[in-house]
């Protein structure tokens, strides 16, 4: 299931560039336009994380931090505000704010602030993962395929791994890079598209449906 992200922002555009943005890397998005209806959708959807706005109509986002955690609530928050003080960020960290991003902000910092703090909120002992009817082991490093099994290179693995990790997002080649291959990798530029190939040649062996799909200009995503 696709990580629930609430964004409670008063502007519009803002808000829906940024839930644009979020559903586009495989999100399940949610937004609400002041303070309490986002304190609402906050107790009523259970979200794994908030993107929220300091100054809106009725309560304020540094206000809505305090009632969420209050109610004695972990989920991570992200405050955007245009206040940048020393003391204007205390206040927001003091109400229980996660992080703190100051507008204007680019897409892609938020973005990766949103990855960390979801990562620091998975299950670290989710040693079998499952998309439609393919199953990876973790701890055997198995993988099969509905009932046959799939023999896979070390990278390979890796990288089917990362893939299952985050299912429906769309990651970007140079995320992937990073992330199964290293910041100082030097190779050649092409590895993972070739890696790519050889999964699916794999996978797919039998004629079985694509799984791993390229999402033209930015990278791939796993999805049915």
């Amino acid at each position: 299931m696709a990580p629930r992200i609430l964004i409670v922002e008063d502007e519009e555009k803002l808000a829906k560039f940024v839930e644009l943005e979020l559903s586009y890397e495989g999100y399940e998005v949610t937004v609400a336009n002041d303070g309490l209806a986002g304190l609402m959708a906050a107790r009523d959807q259970d979200p794994d994380l908030i993107i929220l706005d300091w100054l809106m109509p009725g309560l304020s986002g540094v206000e809505v931090c305090r009632r969420l955690r209050a109610t004695g609530s972990q989920v991570p928050v992200i405050l955007l505000t245009a206040k940048d003080d020393i003391g204007d960020r205390v206040e927001g960290l003091d109400a229980g704010a996660d992080d703190y991003v100051v507008k204007p902000f680019s897409i892609e910092e938020l973005l990766a602030r949103v990855r960390a703090h979801l990562r620091r909120i998975q299950p670290q002992d989710a040693d079998m993962l499952q998309f439609s009817d393919l199953i990876l082991n973790r701890k055997t490093r198995e993988v099969s395929r509905g009932q046959r099994s799939i023999e896979l290179t070390a990278k390979e693995f890796d990288l089917l791994e990362f893939l299952m990790v985050h299912p429906k997002q769309v990651l970007t080649r140079d995320r992937i890079l990073e992330e199964v291959w290293g910041y100082d990798f030097m190779g050649d530029s092409n590895i993972i598209e070739v890696y790519i190939r050889y999964l699916r040649l794999k996978l797919e062996a039998e004629d079985e449906k694509r799984l791993i799909q390229t999402v033209r200009g930015v990278g791939y995503v796993l999805r049915d």
